[in-house]
């Protein structure tokens, strides 16, 4: 399985120590290099800083086409652009994404995306979380992960919880 991330769900898994779901769960994850520059430039204290540069299981690699990810920058960040120019580049099965531009931008391209929350779900399912909700809240009170109450009742429902 080719599975393409973006930068939120890497920091915010990392905030609240739940990285290893995305090892757990898609084997190698793969990362534009704008995604790692935007973790490792200057500031040590980003999470998942240390663990985009010292684990195996996350790999950076380029894209091919700088050109598509110029056209897309008008619309969404560098780091959002490399990682869906990069997953249509690599056939991803997967592209983590949060942010809303960058989910839009990659659904109109045809790209099968999960959030932070979906990967809690799909965890869930598996065994390798008993519960989505105290990741949720860590994912809140630690990451200052933003949640609607909305969204927030319907992952719990979705969990059965």
């Amino acid at each position: 399985m080719t599975v393409v991330s973006n930068t939120s769900p890497i920091t915010n898994l990392a905030a609240v120590g739940q990285i290893d779901l995305l090892r757990q769960l898609y084997g190698t994850i793969i990362i534009p290099q704008a995604v790692y520059h935007e973790m490792t430039r200057g500031d040590d204290t980003v999470p998942g800083n240390l663990e985009v540069q010292t684990l195996s299981w996350i790999q950076v690699q380029p894209v091919s086409n700088p050109s598509r990810v110029t056209e897309l920058i008008s619309e969404i960040h560098l780091g959002e652009a490399e990682a869906i120019v990069l997953a249509i580049e690599l056939q991803a099965n997967r592209l983590l994404l949060d942010d809303y531009r960058g989910r839009m931008v990659a659904t109109r391209l045809g790209l099968k995306i999960t959030g932070v929350l979906g990967v809690l779900l799909v965890a869930k399912g598996m065994g390798l979380i008993p519960s989505v909700k105290p990741v949720m809240d860590d994912l809140i009170a630690i990451a200052s992960f933003r949640i609607s109450d909305r969204l927030y009742g319907d992952i719990l429902q979705a969990a059965s919880e």
